[in-house]
């Protein structure tokens, strides 16, 4: 593997941004100096760039297998790395549904061969697979994923004792998708009621409402705290579910822990206007108050990581009338650049960032030698430059269904320079596909 020598970098990390040279060799930070004098294979002059640890995005959606119409391991990796994020974690709703050893085993196969980011996937539960999840190694595996809530399949788990069992007996993080079913069955049966089949998609929100989340997060929350379960609530929407969130301890000793997804930051109700069902996704972007509230809760704490859940269909897909229309949207490439804005126009810190979308899922997940630059850890870096614009268009986006929420959007920054494991996969608009990423490993 080359040698990688970046100089003259703005070192974003643990909280402090310094200047500093970085030299990476054999997949590893190998060292960090204001002044490196070491050859290498390749010299990267970062003057007036921004050095960050790789992002890791633990909530996202890949498609493959099964569903390889609308994505696979492979392009949606590439689409990452060019975003800046090294590393993730994805979700078992394929087809099948990764719900046992073997079909889990089946995507970390895929991914060695096609993913250019370092990868990690959770093992789903149903009412039915108990002992299929007990089985799962917790050194190996990010996590275990349940979704109370609507879902794909047999993937809904709704059976009390099976979530008693789950919660009791896990010794992986659970993490979960968090909206009560039957409240939304019945709003939906209101608006079916007034609409018929054409029900303007800016009713989302309401269908799949502040109640719906809220109960069910309520629900997982009181059964974690019951069997002191390590529970993960993914993309939390509301500001009434902040409550449910502790602030005043360390991450590192938190037992219950949310995240926030960049989607229901940065968009809002009035956003159905103008995209329609291209923002449609459970759970729903609801009015502005609550954005207002989740920013601040994220940086109060409360809220514990930034990630995507990264959900991409084709665009005929989400043409369809509201009902038909499936519910994703294709966020990861341009995730980090979504928070940058945030840091141009004042509202967050770029130490912030680092912190949220590199540290604190490393910790959350006790992912191993990665979230850091730190001499010793894997070489997971990534350069920005906050005074280069960046427009998307279909040209340079690099999902498998070629759309973004985001086309025609300029953004203030650009990420020049993606490494993964000390490969220089992404440079300047150039990928380098000679080396796949890693397996992710944890310290449980």
């Amino acid at each position: 593997m080359k040698s990688i020598l970046i100089k003259n970098a703005q070192l974003v990390n643990e909280g402090s941004i310094t200047t500093a040279d970085v030299l990476v060799k054999d997949g590893r930070i190998a060292q960090i100096s204001q002044s490196i004098t070491t050859e290498a294979d390749e010299t990267i002059d970062a003057t007036g760039l921004y050095l960050l640890p790789g992002v890791i995005d633990d909530q996202v959606h890949f498609r493959e297998p099964g569903l390889t119409h609308k994505a696979t391991i492979g392009s949606e990796a590439r689409a990452a790395v060019a975003g800046g994020v090294t590393s993730f974690m994805e979700m078992p709703n394929t087809v099948p549904n990764a719900v046992t050893q073997e079909l889990l085993e089946d995507k970390y196969k895929i991914a060695a061969e096609t993913s250019l980011a370092n990868y990690s996937f959770y093992m789903g539960a149903t009412n039915d697979n108990l002992s299929e999840v007990l089985l799962t190694n917790p050194n190996t595996v990010c996590g275990i994923k349940i979704f109370m809530g609507s879902s794909t399949g047999n993937m809904l788990v709704d059976n009390a004792e099976t979530l008693e069992d789950i919660f009791s007996k896990a010794m992986l993080p659970i993490a979960v998708h968090c909206e009560d079913e039957q409240t939304i069955r019945d709003n939906m049966a209101i608006y079916e009621e007034k609409y018929g089949d054409d029900i303007p998609v800016k009713c989302h929100p309401e269908i799949r409402n502040e109640a719906a989340c809220f109960k069910s997060s309520y629900m997982a929350v009181k059964l974690a705290e019951k069997h002191n379960t390590r529970l993960h609530i993914l993309h939390i929407s509301t500001e009434e579910e902040l409550k449910l969130f502790r602030n005043d301890v360390p991450l590192e000793q938190k037992r219950i822990t949310a995240e926030i997804c960049v989607h229901h930051l940065w968009f809002d109700k009035d956003d159905y206007d103008t995209l329609g069902s291209q923002i449609k996704c459970n759970p729903a972007v609801k009015e502005a108050r609550h954005k207002k509230a989740l920013l601040q809760g994220m940086l109060d704490d409360k809220l514990d990581v930034i990630a995507t859940d990264h959900a991409p269909h084709l665009w005929d897909e989400k043409q369809e009338k509201y009902k038909k229309a499936p519910s994703g949207v294709p966020l990861i490439q341009h995730s980090l650049q979504m928070m940058l804005a945030f840091v141009q126009e004042g509202k967050l810190k770029l130490e912030k960032v680092v912190e949220k979308m590199c540290h604190a899922p490393a910790i959350l997940f006790n992912v191993r030698e990665r979230g850091f630059i730190r001499e010793g850890y894997w070489a997971d870096l990534v350069l920005v430059d906050l005074n280069k614009p960046y427009t998307v268009s279909k040209e340079n986006t690099y999902y498998h269904c070629n759309w973004s929420p985001f086309e025609g959007h300029t953004f203030g920054s650009t990420i020049t320079h993606t490494v993964v494991s000390g490969h220089l996969a992404f440079a300047n608009g150039t990928f380098h596909e000679n080396k796949k990423g890693e397996r992710l490993l944890f310290d449980r």
